[in-house]
């Protein structure tokens, strides 16, 4: 690494990755923003979740990721992604913020990261409440990392409310219900994400009935009904 940028990196706050691991950060960060204004049927979309330890003065600690992705408005199960991160204290599998999983299997948190970022690649984010998946995402890439991770989100806490506006539902597990999909059966961040998905997929439908066919369109509708997951 340069020492110079290495200097600026430190003052920064970051990266606190070098060689390898720096190469595939800045390789994800080189790579094209997606196609916003492309129809949903040639967008991947990539459905995540989180499982996080909960901290009574502090932020939450990332635990796991699970994410599944969606092609030509389908579930891809090829298309899967599922880590827990190895932490340095014992987490109580009960302070997980979806009642969680013990972390067996664990990795370490930079080689989790990184390989979420690869399997990512740049396709739109999605999940049911953004504003609890996103910035433990953000403060995770911070402190493990070193690095900035600025994203396109979509939220569907914000998108199924405008897309149905007659439908009695607030909380996931009632749009969950209004449309007709069983829960997750193992409560883990790789079940949530691909119940989320299914969601996901009531959504586009409903999205291009509407006449919203593409990603751009859908932030627009969100950030018209929540700005601050604009």
């Amino acid at each position: 690494m340069n020492p110079a940028r290495a200097a600026i990196d430190y003052l920064l706050g970051g990266p606190r990755i070098g060689g390898v691991d720096e190469a595939r950060w800045r390789s994800w960060s080189a790579l094209p923003a997606p196609p916003l204004a492309v129809p949903h049927g040639r967008m991947r979309y990539v459905v995540v979740a989180v499982e996080a330890v909960r901290h009574a003065l502090r932020h939450d600690r990332l635990v796991s990721i699970g994410a599944v992705g969606v092609r030509r408005g389908q579930l891809d199960l090829a298309d899967c992604f599922s880590a827990v991160l190895r932490q340095r204290r014992v987490v109580d599998a009960a302070s997980h913020g979806r009642g969680g999983s013990a972390p067996l299997g664990a990795v370490e948190p930079k080689a989790a990261m990184l390989d979420f970022l690869d399997y990512l690649g740049k396709a739109p984010l999605v999940a049911f409440g953004a504003g609890h998946e996103r910035p433990i995402l953000e403060r995770a890439m911070k402190s493990i990392l070193g690095m900035p991770f600025r994203h396109t989100w979509l939220d569907l806490a914000a998108l199924l409310p405008a897309l149905f506006p007659h439908a009695p539902c607030t909380a996931r597990d009632e749009w969950l219900v209004h449309a007709g999909i069983a829960p997750a059966v193992a409560s883990d961040s790789a079940g949530e994400a691909f119940v989320t998905a299914q969601l996901f997929l009531v959504a586009l439908d409903a999205s291009i009935r509407a006449g919203l066919v593409n990603a751009a369109q859908l932030i627009a509708t969100q950030r018209d009904r929540r700005p601050e997951h604009a």
